[in-house]
């Protein structure tokens, strides 16, 4: 029930001028959120790597129409990626970026600007060993979002895929992305979408998730399973084996702070896990998402709000 005013919530610059100014840090933010600097974020990593897990580092922000601040942005993935190689984390580690963080939704300027920038970020996560997952947002982003990835895999085949299973449209869009040397990875979806163009109800959410496993797990390409669902975990390893699939062609994903005795179990197991780790300073939208997945934390939430440090 409260999913949906939640998710109204996200994108309430009214509601988010009000929880920024209050003290939360040292609350649920920070069971989510390691930190709004680099420093904390390549320490999140090397964390994550001594305990056998792998990071997908994101640096929040999104729906950028300042030139400038897609500009910072970009700075900042280049400075992450740079921290990460003198750390000698670099292997343990990718980079997962949201398009319009970079300045796909500048006017006018937004296709190019959003391209070039995330190609400046392609090649320097290639310089450092490693690579970047193109982050997916909302539908109305989704086919600008998937041209963009086609335009980069030309000079960086090795750039991954973000498919959303409440979406419609996206058992589509994973066969068409069901290749050789193609990394998607599939979530369930977090936006506020409308009926027309995403299932609503949980359990058609599930089959839809299912569905599209099928046809990755089936496919020539590395999918990366990205959910904290215990019975979505099961069907995935079952269809993996169905298909012949071993742990090294296939991968977990879960959020920082989620279910991390579950991360370490399949990690334990021989799996490849990734844990996304989100960091910087605009961690509203994100954390608002994440309560939305899990509103019992509401209330340990509001506590914080009223909280002092």
């Amino acid at each position: 029930m409260l999913r949906q005013p939640l998710l109204v919530l996200a994108r309430s610059e009214r509601v988010k001028e009000l929880v920024t100014r209050m003290p939360v840090s040292s609350g649920i933010v920070a069971r989510y959120v390691p930190g709004e600097g680099t420093a904390q974020a390549v320490a999140a990593t090397r964390g994550l790597a001594a305990a056998g897990l792998r990071a997908s580092l994101d640096f929040l922000g999104e729906d950028t129409l300042d030139e400038r601040q897609a500009e910072a942005t970009v700075s900042a993935y280049l400075a992450l990626l740079e921290q990460l190689v003198e750390a000698g984390l670099a292997r343990h580690a990718e980079v997962s970026v949201k398009l319009s963080a970079i300045g796909q939704a500048l006017p006018q300027v937004g296709r190019r600007a959003g391209l070039d920038n995330a190609r400046t970020i392609c090649l320097a996560a290639r310089n450092a060993g490693t690579s970047v997952t193109i982050d997916m947002e909302d539908h109305t982003t989704t086919d600008r979002t998937l041209a963009t990835l086609h335009e980069l895999r030309k000079d960086y085949p090795e750039t991954g895929a973000v498919l959303q299973a409440y979406l419609h449209r996206t058992e589509a869009d994973c066969r068409a992305l069901a290749h050789e040397g193609s990394r998607v990875r599939l979530c369930k979806g977090a936006y506020n979408e409308p009926a027309n163009v995403a299932f609503q109800d949980r359990l058609e959410v599930d089959k839809a998730y299912v569905r599209c496993l099928k046809v990755l797990m089936s496919g020539q390409g590395y999918p990366m399973v990205a959910t904290h669902d215990p019975r979505m975990i099961r069907i995935a390893g079952a269809l993996a084996t169905r298909f012949g699939r071993t742990p090294g062609d296939h991968e977990y994903q879960m959020l920082f702070g989620i279910r991390t005795d579950e991360q370490k179990r399949l990690a334990a197991a021989g799996h490849t896990v990734r844990v996304y780790v989100p960091y910087g300073q605009e961690w509203y939208g994100y954390l608002m998402r994440r309560l939305a997945e899990r509103p019992s934390n509401l209330t340990f939430f509001l506590r914080s709000l009223v909280s002092r440090k």
